[in-house]
C-alpha cells in the first residue's frame, strides 16, 4: 500500500465549461505530483458506454467516480476530478468522501466568452455546448473551497497551474494557500 503524502492528501474537483482547460490542469497536476490521480468523467462515460454527456446511465458513472475517488483516496493518493460539474449538488457530491481527513477544493475555470466560443467551434464545429451549459452552470453558494481559474490564454493556463500546484505543495493552512479549506463542521 503506498503511503499519503507528507503535506495531506487533496481531493480537487475541476469544474467549468467545456474547452476550459480543465483537462489541461488536471493532466500537469499529475504529471508534476507523483502521489495524485485523474479521474476523468468523459473518459469514463466513454469507457463504459461509448458516449457523450448525457449517458444512458450517468447515475452509474458518477457513483463510480465516487468509488475510484475513495479507493485512490485510501491508497494514498490525492484525486483529481476532472468533470464540467455545472451543478452545486454535483459538485459537492465530488468534494464530499469518507477517507478522513483530505483537503477539499474546488477549482472554478473561468473563460471569457469568446474564447469558449472559438475552442468550442474549433472543436466542435458549433456553440451547442456554451449555450447548454449557460442555461444550466450554478455558481458556487459561499463556503466551497474554491480556488478561481481565468485560463483565457494557454500562458494564463499556465500560470493558474503553477499556482495550483505550488498550493498543493503546501501545508494547508489558510495561511499558507491561495484559498480558504472548509472546515470540519461542512463535511
Amino acid at each position: 500500500m503506498t503511503t499519503a503524502v507528507a503535506n495531506g492528501q487533496w481531493n480537487i474537483v475541476l469544474s467549468g465549461y467545456p474547452r476550459a482547460g480543465k483537462t489541461r490542469l488536471a493532466k500537469r497536476l499529475i504529471n508534476d505530483h507523483q502521489y495524485f490521480a485523474r479521474i476523468g468523467v468523459d473518459e469514463l462515460r466513454s469507457m463504459f458506454f461509448a458516449e457523450d454527456f448525457p449517458c444512458r446511465d450517468e447515475y452509474m458513472t458518477y457513483s463510480m467516480i465516487a468509488e475510484m475517488r475513495d479507493a485512490l483516496l485510501r491508497f494514498g493518493y490525492s484525486t483529481v476530478i476532472d468533470s464540467t460539474a455545472p451543478f452545486n449538488v454535483t459538485r459537492q457530491f465530488l468534494l464530499t468522501t469518507r477517507v478522513k481527513p483530505v483537503n477539499p477544493l474546488l477549482v472554478v475555470f473561468t473563460v471569457d466568452r469568446p474564447v469558449l466560443l472559438e475552442r468550442t467551434m474549433e472543436k466542435y464545429g458549433d456553440d451547442a455546448p456554451v449555450s447548454s451549459y449557460e442555461k444550466r452552470w450554478e455558481n458556487p453558494p459561499k463556503g466551497f473551497p474554491i480556488l478561481s481559474s481565468k485560463a483565457t490564454t494557454r500562458r494564463n493556463s499556465t500560470i493558474t497551474t503553477l499556482d495550483c500546484r505550488n498550493s498543493c505543495r503546501a501545508r494547508p493552512t489558510p495561511s499558507s494557500l491561495n484559498f480558504t479549506p472548509r472546515s470540519r463542521a461542512m463535511v
